[in-house]
């Protein structure tokens, strides 16, 4: 192999590597208060993409309304998975009292969310990613 083959070898690897990467992780700005106390209106966050959520974790997750105007994806705490039982404040609109398999229930940490009370059950293979930090506090 010629002597500058393994520079660009080593190129090669490390872009593809960043690349790798970069398809894994996502940068979110926060939009709107539905999480607050935890994240504000322009909070940017950091989140890892296919990565199996646990209830707890806050996730980005396809807006089931964004045919309607809205944003492309939402920020929301996940609240139960399959199997688990549906909050009695979100059965209403779930329509079931046990998540059933493939769905999540999601809420905003503000009372005044658009989430799974008013959306009702969200598909899992919906959900991008999970957020693991703040990178960056509105204003700063």
């Amino acid at each position: 192999m010629p002597g500058y083959a393994w520079p660009l070898l080593a190129l090669a690897v490390t872009l593809a590597g960043g690349l790798a990467v970069r398809r894994r992780l996502l940068i979110v700005t926060v939009v709107g208060d539905s999480m607050t106390p935890s994240f504000t209106d322009g909070d940017v966050l950091l989140a890892v993409c296919r990565r199996r959520a646990a209830v707890g974790d806050v996730v980005v997750f396809r807006n089931p309304l964004r045919a309607h105007g809205g944003l492309d994806s939402l920020v929301k705490r996940l609240v139960a998975v399959a199997g688990d039982p549906v909050p009695p404040d979100i059965r209403p609109a779930a329509g079931c009292d046990i998540v059933p398999v493939g769905k999540a229930v999601v809420r905003g940490d503000n009372a005044d969310s658009i989430d799974s009370r008013k959306l009702g059950l969200i598909a899992v293979s919906d959900i991008h990613a999970v957020v693991r930090m703040r990178l960056q506090e509105a204003g700063t």
